[in-house]
């Protein structure tokens, strides 16, 4: 680690999910960072006329809400910003956002691959991108624009992915960071830079996109206007990880080389860390994605949804006047009986809002399982069937790579989990090391101070990370066998 510094640094992390966002401010002696939740906001999306869209204003907003709030605590020396992958704003000639960006669980991309794929084969654009084809991604997006609101596209001159997107109404810069870019299947995963080849395929002009910068770039100060509004000082901001799994990639406190992580909350991302992608005819069939990282490292990994399926099925019963808290339906699922029936996490069934129980016993009913009639055994169905397609997954990977992995570190939300985390270790056959809760932040924090010289590697990080919080371990339970209910979930869900 370089020399230690005389004074504290105060670093303030935005992190965005899917459903709320928080400004952190981390506090870093030298040794070990200390964590301050300033501002905590919704993230809640808007749905005007058929269209999914995120509120955009609203989160500004609450960007300079934590600012202030900032203020009134210390002036941090940089600021960084992680959001979700693939959704982005369009900005005019005046540099005036067109319309609020559009929602990935939007409708519009619904049934897009055959008419992309007419355009270039799935083959192809996975052979250039290495992302796993998902509906939701920028490409796909876009070719949705251009079938039904050319105008629109037309009229823009930049596309700006959320974080950069922040950043610019920050700074009034504008940059397309690596990692948020390598989510949006247009990126050339060997040469890093935009695909003509799929730029030209779509009809999505190359002038939209401006500069890629590398994970960990210092891109400016605060705008004049903003610091005067708010009566704050010009403080840097950074471009960290933009892609929120990228960050809390750098946080994974593993010393060894060779790991597999699981990024749990709303979705799981489930992979490991490579020196560069990895991309074959043998990837490509297990539709797993390469992403780009700090220090051009590459994340091999799978989307899996994760704890949406939780958290839907409790806004559902919130409206049905169950106000069940995550902690007690935790509870209902441990006291009903393991492995009764599955779901395949992705099935397309799951990914809109909405009913997700009513879904779930559908699912059963109609691949001939008993479907599950009380909340607790509707639960277990969530948490067994997650578990699973972690073990799916981790077969995947582990093929691929033709390495062995004995450990899986958990990072994010889903660490509170006592139960997904137990039954994760039992399922898959792993040590599972659970921890950091707070992974994104950390990760946030920490490529800040690789941008800024304060330390030089990723390994420096990651050994900050280990200082600053703790974990606990999960061994798997030899007595537990998983066999029989394993290949009773490849076979209920096709995935055999």
């Amino acid at each position: 680690m370089s020399a230690m510094m005389k004074q504290t640094k105060n670093l303030l992390a935005f992190d965005f999910g899917a459903s709320s966002g928080r400004a952190v401010l981390g506090r870093f002696d030298g040794k070990k960072l200390t964590l301050e939740e300033l501002h905590r906001f919704s993230n809640d999306p808007v749905k005007l006329g058929d269209t999914l869209y995120w509120d955009v204003l609203r989160l500004f907003h609450e960007i300079k809400q934590s600012l202030l709030k900032a203020k009134a605590v210390c002036t941090p020396d940089s600021i960084g910003i992680d959001t979700w992958g693939v959704d982005f704003g369009l900005l005019d000639t005046d540099e005036h956002l067109l319309e609020n960006p559009v929602h990935y669980r939007d409708a519009r991309t619904a049934g897009i691959f055959n008419r992309a794929f007419s355009r270039l084969s799935k083959e192809e654009l996975y052979r250039i991108t290495g992302n796993q084809l998902m509906e939701i991604n920028t490409v796909f997006q876009l070719a949705a624009l251009r079938e039904t609101r050319p105008a629109l596209l037309e009229q823009a001159k930049n596309l700006l992915f959320m974080p950069d997107l922040f950043a610019f109404m920050l700074t009034g810069e504008k940059h397309t960071e690596y990692s948020i870019a390598s989510t949006s299947q247009l990126l050339d995963a060997q040469t890093r830079t935009w695909s003509p080849t799929v730029l030209e395929s779509f009809g999505i002009p190359r002038t939209l996109f401006p500069e890629i910068v590398p994970t960990a770039t210092q891109i400016g100060p605060l705008r004049a206007d903003l610091c005067e509004e708010l009566g704050i000082p010009a403080s840097r901001v950074i471009a960290v990880a933009g892609h929120d799994t990228q960050c809390a990639q750098a946080s994974v406190p593993a010393s060894e080389k060779d790991f597999l992580f699981l990024s749990c909350g709303t979705w799981s991302l489930l992979g490991t860390e490579l020196d560069a992608p990895l991309i074959n005819a043998q990837t490509a069939a297990c539709n797993i994605t390469n992403e780009g990282g700090y220090g051009s490292k590459a994340s091999f990994l799978k989307n899996i949804i994760g704890l949406w399926l939780i958290q839907e099925t409790r806004r559902q019963w919130q409206k049905e006047g169950d106000s069940l808290s995550f902690a007690e339906m935790e509870k209902l699922a441990l006291a009903a009986p393991a492995f009764q029936s599955f779901i395949d996490p992705d099935d397309a069934l799951f990914v809109p809002a909405g009913n997700i129980p009513k879904r779930i016993q559908e699912y059963c009913r109609k691949t001939a399982q008993k479907a599950p009639e009380t909340k607790g055994k509707i639960l277990r169905c969530i948490y067994d069937s997650l578990a699973m397609k972690y073990r799916y997954a981790i077969a995947q990977i582990e093929q691929c790579t033709e390495k062995q992995y004995s450990t899986l570190h958990i990072v994010g939300g889903g660490v509170k989990d006592t139960l997904l985390c137990r039954l994760t270790a039992d399922v898959c056959g792993k040590t599972v090391i659970a921890g950091p809760v707070e992974a994104t932040v950390y990760g946030n924090l920490v490529l800040q101070l690789l941008a800024t010289g304060e330390i030089d590697t990723l390994e420096e990080a990651r050994e900050i990370v280990r200082h600053s919080d703790n974990v606990q371990t999960y061994l798997p339970n030899v007595q537990t066998d998983t066999e029989a209910a394993y290949k009773t979930f490849l076979e209920v869900t096709n995935l055999c």
